[in-house]
């Protein structure tokens, strides 16, 4: 099953890293204290714990930082449209557009997996005189049933862009 995701325009790229263009998306974020409970809050809010009781579909990637867990909310969703979460833990917010430097990476998107593949991105953003705006972002694009051969995963940051 094929899932929505932002659309980006790639301005950039290389042999190890690209450097995307993100327009303002909308999430529904929480805490991310425990990957378990964030994403099951996250998920309850799709399946029709909001002020509509409306079923959301689905998104990728599911991002996270130190602090956050947040699903993209479709495109058809705007500031004036988004149902309110039920979830005192839940909160809707704006992504602000700007450029992303992406790394792809596959395997299972654990902590170790990611840190290695952000701590290399942040090193060859920093050879390359790009100033990096935000902490690290990890990106997963695949349930936790599918192989590990097939898995598709990022690290990005925020980045200054001046072409």
């Amino acid at each position: 099953m094929a899932y929505e995701e932002p659309s980006f325009a790639v301005v950039q790229a290389n042999e190890a890293y690209e450097i995307r263009y993100y327009n303002e998306r909308i999430v529904v974020q929480t805490r991310n204290t425990n990957q378990n409970s964030g994403f099951r809050k996250l998920f309850n809010y799709i399946s029709g714990k909001n002020s509509n009781s409306e079923k959301i579909a689905m998104t990728v990637p599911v991002t996270q930082t130190d602090n956050l867990m947040q699903f993209y909310l479709p495109i058809k969703f705007d500031k004036g449209n988004t149902p309110i979460p039920t979830d005192d833990d839940v909160k809707i917010s704006t992504v602000p557009g700007g450029h992303y430097a992406v790394i792809k990476y596959g395997g299972r998107s654990s902590d170790s997996n990611f840190l290695k593949h952000a701590k290399f991105l942040r090193g060859a953003l920093s050879n390359d005189g790009f100033e990096i705006l935000s902490e690290p972002i990890k990106a997963t694009y695949n349930g936790p049933f599918t192989p590990s051969f097939l898995r598709r995963n990022e690290a990005l940051f925020l980045i200054k862009w001046s072409s």
